[in-house]
C-alpha cells in the first residue's frame, strides 16, 4: 500500500500547474508560504515515506498533494544517486548544491520527469511561479536529506544510500 500525503485538503491553497503550493518549514527564499516549525510539511512526509514508496511502480493519486509527493520522491532518488559516491558530508553537500544549481524544468519543457502528471502552465507567470516553487522545495529537501543520509560524524548512512539503486515508478534517474 502506497503512502499518501496527509495534505489532501487543499482548499484555500494557491496552485500552479495543478499543484498546490503547500507551506514549508523553510528559511529558503521562495514563493512557498511559511509553515509552523513544529508541524509536519510535505518535505517531511516525502523523506519519511521515501523508503517505502520507492518500491512501487504505480502510484494511485488521491489528492493533488500526492503529485507533489511523487515529484519529491523522484527528486530524493536523484539526490541519493548524486550522494552515492560521496564519502563525507562535505562531499555530499557539494554534490547536492551542484544539483540545486541545475535548471528546473516545468511541465511542458523537455527534461520534466513526469509528463502529464501536472498541467502545463497557462501563462509565463504561472510557469515561473511553479519553477521557483520547485526550486525552493528541492533546496529544502536537499538540506533535510543530508541530515538523514549522513550520520552526525559525517559518514554515509548505508541504510539511506542503499536506496539510490532503486528506480521509482520505472523512471530512469539521469
Amino acid at each position: 500500500m502506497v503512502y499518501h500525503s496527509s495534505f489532501a485538503d487543499d482548499e484555500g491553497v494557491k496552485k500552479a500547474c495543478g499543484c498546490p503550493l503547500l507551506p514549508l518549514k523553510s528559511h529558503v527564499k521562495g514563493p512557498a508560504p511559511v509553515s509552523d516549525q513544529d508541524k509536519t510539511d510535505i518535505v517531511d512526509e516525502a523523506i519519511t515515506f521515501f523508503r517505502a514508496n520507492v518500491f512501487y511502480r504505480n502510484f494511485d493519486i488521491k489528492s493533488s498533494a500526492d503529485k507533489l509527493l511523487i515529484y519529491l520522491t523522484f527528486y530524493i532518488n536523484v539526490a541519493l544517486k548524486r550522494l552515492e559516491g560521496c564519502r563525507t558530508l562535505a562531499e555530499g553537500t557539494k554534490a547536492v548544491i551542484n544539483l540545486g544549481l541545475e535548471d528546473v524544468p516545468v511541465p511542458g519543457e523537455p527534461g520534466f520527469p513526469f509528463p502529464g502528471l501536472f498541467s502545463i502552465a497557462q501563462s509565463q507567470n504561472e510557469s515561473e511561479l511553479f519553477r521557483n516553487y520547485l526550486k525552493q522545495i528541492r533546496e529544502e529537501t536537499s538540506g533535510r536529506l543530508l541530515s538523514v543520509a549522513y550520520r552526525p560524524n559525517g559518514t554515509p548512512n548505508k541504510w539511506w544510500l542503499a536506496f539510490a539503486k532503486r528506480k521509482f515508478m520505472n523512471v530512469i534517474v539521469p
